[in-house]
């Protein structure tokens, strides 16, 4: 993911930036109202938004102009919700074009709508459906964060195909041959980091189920009679 800075024109730098920046916004604005009634969840947003910086930060060589890695917004997702998760993911994004010459300031947007607000929507809507059926808990963090990060590197797929369609030329025709392109290489890479994700975000929520359940509880993450089992204390 991360496309770098300066790789797209500047009309699709524009278009994604106006579809993200509402999202950031209507997050900050929940971010605020979730800080100020419950103060004692900062503690787990340090934690999801490290998580997401440390993962994020693991970038491999894929498609020209962009990189494959972990996303670490999953856990986020399931925690806070996808608009929350997106102003992690922006402040971590800033910070490593800034920094790091990871992504970069003008591809913000296109990279905040990938990883910080596509994959988050996909995460909490597959954890929301997956603790409506009887799979095991963790399997369904699993899920949520592996299929997140794909989700992620098909839309980072589809911003470059729209950007840099087969001929040069954007028709339906040319955006499917070069989505498919990008989708391709992406996968070498993608396809067992994300399985990876999904496992080290299991293990993670498992430690903070140990450590900080009354909070999931409260916050209606988790219930109480599955906080209960998952600790093993009967009823």
């Amino acid at each position: 993911m991360h496309i770098m800075e300066g790789f797209l024109p500047a009309i699709w730098c524009i278009v994604w930036f106006a579809i993200s920046i509402p999202v950031i916004a209507f997050g900050v604005y929940k971010l605020n109202k979730l800080v100020k009634e419950k103060r004692e969840i900062l503690p787990l947003l340090a934690v999801a938004g490290a998580f997401i910086f440390v993962l994020s930060s693991l970038k491999i060589p894929s498609v020209t102009g962009s990189c494959s890695h972990p996303t670490g917004t999953g856990i986020g997702a399931i925690m806070f919700g996808p608009a929350i998760t997106a102003v992690l993911s922006t402040i971590v994004l800033i910070y490593q074009a800034l920094f790091l010459a990871h992504g970069g300031l003008t591809t913000l947007g296109a990279n905040v709508l990938s990883m910080g607000i596509a994959g988050p929507v996909v995460s909490y809507l597959i954890y929301k459906a997956g603790m409506k059926t009887k799979l095991n808990f963790y399997f369904i963090v699993f899920l949520a964060a592996a299929f997140g990060d794909w989700a992620t590197y098909m839309v980072t797929s589809t911003q470059l195909a729209l950007a840099y369609p087969a001929g040069g030329v954007l028709t339906f025709g040319a955006f499917l041959s070069s989505f498919g392109k990008f989708a391709a290489v992406f996968a070498f890479t993608q396809l067992p980091l994300a399985i990876i994700e999904g496992a080290v975000s299991a293990l993670l929520f498992k430690y903070v189920v140990d450590v900080k359940s009354d909070i999931l509880v409260e916050m209606k993450v988790l219930e109480d009679s599955v906080v209960r089992k998952l600790r093993g204390i009967s009823a």
